[in-house]
């Protein structure tokens, strides 16, 4: 017996249930730019920017709960795509230690309200959706270490391989602290340069010295040329 065709208006119906809270969501993150960090917004206002009336929003959201966690995830999604986009190998580890903190940092500063608003727990599940973007964060900039570390030639024993995840989410949780404490004082003491700076050689200091205890030596060399010295002669 064959399988019964996709019904064609429900698949269309779905698609655009899907579109019209995307778009509410897009709404709402607008009306919490719009607005001062930690400043209260309602759902009328909310709807009011999407265009459509108080209750078709809740037609596509459980309650307002619901709402505010989805806003969260996409947050948590855009400032996510912006530092992956920026997590390779290209340049010297220490450049690229940078350029992860300078691109956190700089997104935190451009969205303040969205920063203030994406800490709230909603009490909804057993971790946030700040807590599960940091958990992603920290996975990547692991799976970063092992492939410098792979590109070195070493092989880590399994102790280190287990202490790594617990050692980086430290690191992640860590510098998102930092940030969000530099930014409550204003952002401006240091200047924002000198906290990436002082924030980016911290970490990448820190990197450098458990790498140190296990007899690892991090050369701070672009990753390309360290795979040129590694495949010399002179290596092999």
């Amino acid at each position: 017996m064959s399988e019964p065709r996709p019904d064609g208006r429900r698949l269309r119906w779905e698609q655009h249930k899907r579109e019209r809270r995307r778009h509410i969501i897009d709404a709402a993150i607008v009306v919490l730019e719009e607005h001062p960090a930690g400043e209260s917004i309602h759902v009328q206002q909310i709807a009011d920017r999407a265009g459509i009336h108080r209750t078709v929003l809740y037609r596509h959201f459980e309650d307002r709960t619901d709402l505010d966690v989805a806003v969260q995830r996409e947050i948590c999604r855009r400032a996510g795509d912006d530092l992956f986009a920026v997590m390779n190998l290209e340049g010297t580890p220490s450049e690229i230690t940078h350029r992860i903190v300078d691109t956190y940092v700089r997104w935190t500063v451009a969205h303040p309200s969205l920063m203030r608003f994406v800490e709230r727990d909603f009490g909804v599940g057993p971790t946030t959706p700040l807590e599960e973007a940091i958990q992603e964060i920290a996975e990547r900039i692991e799976l970063l270490i092992n492939s410098f570390v792979a590109v070195m030639g070493v092989e880590l024993p399994e102790a280190d391989r287990d202490a790594l995840d617990p050692f980086v989410f430290g690191l992640v949780g860590g510098g998102f602290q930092a940030a969000k404490r530099w930014a409550a004082r204003g952002g401006d003491r240091p200047a924002l340069e000198d906290f990436v700076d002082l924030l980016a050689r911290n970490i990448w200091r820190q990197i450098v010295g458990i790498a140190a205890e296990r007899g690892i030596e991090f050369p701070d060399v672009p990753v390309d040329q360290l795979l040129d010295l590694l495949a010399s002669p002179d290596n092999s």
